[in-house]
């Protein structure tokens, strides 16, 4: 029983940080935080396919830091790559990325206005969860279970709770004869 409630805890305490930390990233604040879905394996072994990443917007970008640019949306798809070299071309910094699974640099140089954020960590296949949660199913096992779960078990506490009072009274009856 000890090792479920333990469980139970850590299900629930993922499940409340997970839900936290996607609606802080959807708040329309400038510079925040967003929760992305990496799709495919151009970063391997840096971070795998169906990971999460967190991403800030910063200040200045340098070689080395692995970045996501391109737009959000349903139908657009970010990448996030590791920058390769920058240059200046018009007085404005130029990016070369490169994917760490990749042989060569990324065919289009990317503009900073175009870079969405600095990969802050990332969460290996937690973005499958992501993916899967976004589905009907998915929204049902990650909201309507945890739900009943906590129903049921303060459901069975007041039972348990029924079934002591009659016996406390009836014990309470005895002492009084």
């Amino acid at each position: 029983m000890k090792i479920a409630n333990i469980f139970y805890n850590i299900i629930i305490g993922a499940v409340i940080l997970l839900a936290v930390l996607l609606a802080v990233s959807k708040l329309p604040i400038p510079g925040n935080y967003k929760v992305l879905t990496v799709l495919s394996g151009s970063m391997e072994p840096s971070i795998h396919t169906g990971a999460v990443v967190v991403i800030k917007p910063a200040g200045e970008y340098n070689i080395g830091d692995v970045i996501t640019f391109g737009e959000i949306g349903k139908d657009k798809t970010p990448i996030t790559h590791r920058i390769n070299n920058i240059y200046v071309k018009d007085g404005k910094p130029v990016f070369v990325t490169k994917g760490d699974a990749n042989n060569s640099t990324d065919m289009r140089e990317i503009g900073k206005e175009e870079i969405q954020g600095k990969v802050l960590f990332s969460i290996p296949f937690l973005g499958y969860v992501l993916e899967f949660v976004k589905t009907p199913l998915g929204f049902g096992v990650v909201v309507i279970l945890p739900a009943a779960a906590i129903i049921i078990d303060e459901v069975i506490k007041i039972f348990r709770e029924f079934k002591k009072k009659p016996e406390a009274a009836a014990e309470k009856e005895s002492q009084n004869r």
